[in-house]
């Protein structure tokens, strides 16, 4: 099965089974299980470590990322107990009778650095002496915006061992970071970026988005040679997406039962052109392509992940917006965008004292999971090689996947200049990488994100 659709922009895929499929575990026949029953049986030399702060200074009208704004009283003090709270239930659930060991750690939010630099100590405390992750031998990606990425917390970042810093700057032009609903003004993004140079993480990356209202490719060049002044070793290049509940998503006239815009040809067209656009000044500029999103200077050494968007296998999420995976499960707390329903939850997680079971998540079986590694494999830009996808499941992806691939090739999505053993997309197939992936979504997976009810 199939979503027939020609537009290019369905959904960003950074995680599948998406969250909104996700369903309360005391529901299941097996109830809420434990987590030590659950990590009991796996892989855990080299899990991933994420800690989620769901704090801003500020919304973004795009953003229906889990966050708030602000946090008044001692929220952060007692988001921390709870998160201390959490990592020792974890770790406890992990054991010790297989070795423990973490290979890369993100800190991610909302925004991480809307703590300050005792707090963010505390975080990297919790992290290192609850977790056992040494955080200046593995890598350590965090996220930052301008008005909180401030020399003292900077100097925590980086004396803890931070190797990635990622900034989300959308756009350069401060008329548009206005139509985005996101007060800025350039100087201030200008300084954010000079501080974190002067800090000395090895990684900078700079968010950009393309497809803001009054967004030009004069001004969309702007942004790009902006942001290129500073050398980032990374650049991911996002297309402008309204979603419900949102502050864009609010103010949209067109909406479609009240899921989101009417489709819009015209703009699918600019987010293309301006996608391509930015796309080829970075090729030219020594940039290598590494997804649709993310590109990496030439020069730059790999220190972490291809994507960050935490899609492994072996995964412990930390805080009420974490996910965590593992072979069979993946699991996290309640999900909203609506800022009501979003502080009713984070309180419900500064309360909870007990952290030893999972609360909400999805099951994935032998069918999703081999959905889940050709999709994320995908939209890769190296692809995929078959023999790979053959070790891990005794089968071969165009016997599994056969009518999606064909439907791909039909569309001009894949490379069919590269040998057999290679499933890679054309540079066609990563333009349209927000269609191909929902393709790639399983019925029954589909079927619940639908019935999800956003809150």
């Amino acid at each position: 099965m199939t979503v027939t659709t020609t537009s290019p922009y369905v959904s960003y895929v950074y995680a599948y089974p998406h969250k909104t499929a996700y369903r309360p575990l005391g529901s299941h026949p097996a109830g809420r299980p434990l987590l030590s029953g659950l990590w009991a049986e796996e892989n855990k030399d080299a899990l991933s470590l994420y800690a989620h702060i769901p704090f801003c200074e500020v919304r973004c009208g795009f953003c229906n990322l889990f966050t708030r704004i602000g946090a008044p009283g001692e929220l952060t003090t007692r988001y921390l107990d709870a998160l201390d709270r959490q990592a020792v239930a974890v770790r406890d659930a992990l054991g010790d009778d297989t070795p423990v060991r973490f290979a890369a750690a993100a800190f991610g939010g909302g925004t991480p650095t809307y703590l300050d630099a005792g707090e963010l100590e505390r975080l990297c405390d919790i992290t290192e002496k609850r977790m056992g992750a040494d955080l200046r031998s593995i890598p350590l990606s965090v996220e930052t915006s301008p008005s909180t990425a401030t020399a003292d917390r900077l100097s925590v970042l980086a004396d803890r061992g931070a190797t990635r810093i990622s900034i989300g700057v959308q756009s350069f032009v401060d008329a548009e970071a206005r139509a985005a609903v996101r007060p800025q003004h350039r100087s201030e993004v200008e300084a954010a970026l000079g501080r974190i140079r002067e800090a000395g993480v090895p990684v900078l990356n700079i968010d950009l988005i393309y497809g803001m209202d009054g967004q030009t490719e004069t001004s969309w060049r702007t942004s790009l040679d902006a942001a290129l002044a500073w050398r980032p070793e990374e650049l991911y290049l996002y297309p402008l997406y309204v979603r419900p509940l949102t502050g864009l998503g609010r103010r949209s006239a067109g909406t479609v039962a009240g899921t989101g815009p009417a489709p819009d040809a015209a703009w699918d067209e600019q987010r293309l052109r301006l996608y391509r656009s930015g796309r080829d000044h970075l090729l030219a500029h020594g940039y290598e392509q590494v997804s649709m999103r993310m590109f990496r200077r030439g020069d730059a050494t790999p220190t972490g992940p291809e994507d960050y968007a935490c899609q492994t296998d072996g995964m412990i999420g930390l805080g009420c917006g974490a996910r965590s995976y593992t072979s069979s499960l993946h699991y996290s707390f309640d999900y909203a965008v609506e800022m009501r329903e979003v502080r009713g939850i984070i309180d419900g997680f500064t309360a909870t004292a007990d952290f030893s079971r999972a609360e909400v998540g999805r099951y994935v079986d032998e069918g999703e999971a081999r959905r889940r590694h050709l999709l994320q494999s995908l939209l890769q830009a190296r692809g995929m090689r078959t023999a790979e996808y053959r070790d891990r499941f005794g089968a071969d992806p165009y016997a599994d996947f056969r009518a999606e691939l064909e439907l791909f090739a039909t569309r001009g999505w894949l490379d069919g200049t590269t040998d057999p053993g290679l499933l890679r997309l054309s540079p066609e197939g990563l333009a349209h990488s927000d269609a191909l992936g929902p393709e790639l979504f399983s019925p029954e997976v589909r079927a619940a994100m639908a019935a999800y009810e956003a809150k």
